[in-house]
């Protein structure tokens, strides 16, 4: 992967960034969770998890701290987190990293409507991330995919193979050259990559 040449600018607005649309795709590949946290309706927010194998499922780490799954490995440096979930008999997802100018989908879970939905884009870039949640260390992928509040935690494909390429963490209006201050893309998406958490992950589900 290349390195990370542009530093995220923190400042989010919206719920929503880029075109995604309902999609039943994305209800066979993640699941729905609603966190603890109450909102004006009183129902709560929403959040998406990856079924790893029948007893667990992965993560952001932000969702699972407000969800009602017991959380039983939390990343180090980057957003994410293994929950201990009942899955049933479910097919273990194929892990692959990707590469800048890669065709992706995104599969999540919509907070507006509760509905499955997706979005396909292409990686545009490694950068920094740096929030409660990840550490600059953890070096994160935005792309021009569409994504929506209720997303995080949900899964990254490649296009190519339809493996998963990482975990989706969040967006942002816009990424700036670290070096000259210039803004290189608007309204992107960010996932953590697959090379970020692999040693992690293998070692969470092992037992």
């Amino acid at each position: 992967m290349r390195l990370a040449i542009c530093l995220l600018t923190l400042s989010i607005t919206g719920c929503s960034v880029g075109k995604y649309e309902y999609s039943s795709e994305a209800e066979k590949r993640v699941d729905m969770t609603v966190t603890g946290i109450p909102t004006i309706l009183g129902v709560g927010t929403l959040g998406t998890t990856i079924p790893l194998n029948a007893d667990y499922s992965l993560t952001a780490a932000h969702v699972a701290k407000y969800s009602l799954y017991r959380v039983k490995s939390r990343h180090p440096e980057c957003d994410l987190a293994v929950v201990y979930h009942k899955n049933g008999n479910v097919p273990a997802p194929r892990f692959r990293n990707g590469f800048m100018g890669d065709k992706i989908n995104l599969y999540g879970y919509s907070f507006i409507s509760a509905m499955p939905v997706a979005s396909t884009g292409t990686n545009l870039v490694n950068t920094g991330l740096k929030n409660d949640w990840n550490k600059l260390s953890c070096v994160v992928v935005a792309s021009d995919a569409g994504v929506v509040q209720g997303m995080s935690g949900g899964a990254v494909y490649n296009a190519s193979d339809d493996s998963v390429a990482g975990v989706i963490v969040g967006y942002s209006n816009r990424i700036n050259d670290i070096k000259t201050g210039k803004t290189l893309y608007k309204n992107v998406s960010l996932y953590v990559p697959y090379a970020r958490f692999k040693d992690w992950l293998d070692e969470a589900i092992k037992s």
